[in-house]
């Protein structure tokens, strides 16, 4: 397998998480400089028309796409360690919990950096400021929900370390680029939890 993705950017992080978590080191890379615009080159649109990273070229020569389809791909062929669930009630909150972060602190804080960080204007054209203001501002809403939800848990979806934890750490560091701290917005629970993962070797993949 290869897999075809990019330096810093959130969704490949994910991935790359996911691989270290598990283990796996024997998947070959190939770099999409996004700068570049090397994800709407022919060679790309051929793997993914939607022009996104990462997307993992299979051996029978399909290519899978969304970083969450393939880590539930990766799941199937090296289910230890478990971060997706080993039944199917657990699975379902897993997902659900991977699923609510992924669509209201990553994508929204994704919309928020996109939008307003001077250094992706050359990704997305046209910014618009405004709306990336409102994103952060929703952005904040949903971390104070996180920051609620591990006042009572240790980990996003419950006792134990999961795909829903990549998801939202990935999340975290992303806008930290425009240099959001939870601790700064009063989230101790949230930053706690932060630093926690952060130890953890897969954060440094």
């Amino acid at each position: 397998m290869k897999l075809h993705t990019s330096a810093k950017a959130p969704n490949p992080r994910r991935v790359d998480m996911f691989l270290a978590e598990k283990g796996i080191h024997d998947i070959e890379r190939h770099l999409v400089d996004l700068n570049a615009g090397q994800h709407r080159e022919a060679a790309f649109l051929a793997r993914n028309p939607l022009a996104r990273v990462p997307v993992l070229e299979l051996d029978d020569g399909r290519y899978l796409a969304e970083s969450r389809a393939i880590c539930t791909y990766l799941e199937f062929l090296y289910p230890e360690p478990n971060l997706m669930g080993r039944d199917g009630e657990e699975r379902a909150f897993i997902e659900m919990a991977d699923r609510q972060v992924e669509f209201n602190l990553f994508a929204i804080g994704a919309n928020y950096i996109r939008h307003t960080h001077p250094g992706l204007a050359v990704l997305e054209q046209p910014q618009f400021p405004e709306f990336g203001k409102s994103q952060g501002e929703k952005m904040l809403s949903s971390a104070r929900w996180l920051d609620g939800l591990l006042a009572t848990r240790p980990f996003i979806a419950g006792e134990r370390f999961t795909i829903a934890d990549i998801t939202a750490f990935c999340a975290i560091e992303f806008v930290r680029l425009v240099r959001f701290k939870p601790a700064d917005a009063g989230l101790n629970q949230l930053a706690a939890w932060r630093d926690r993962i952060s130890e953890r070797p897969s954060a440094a993949a």
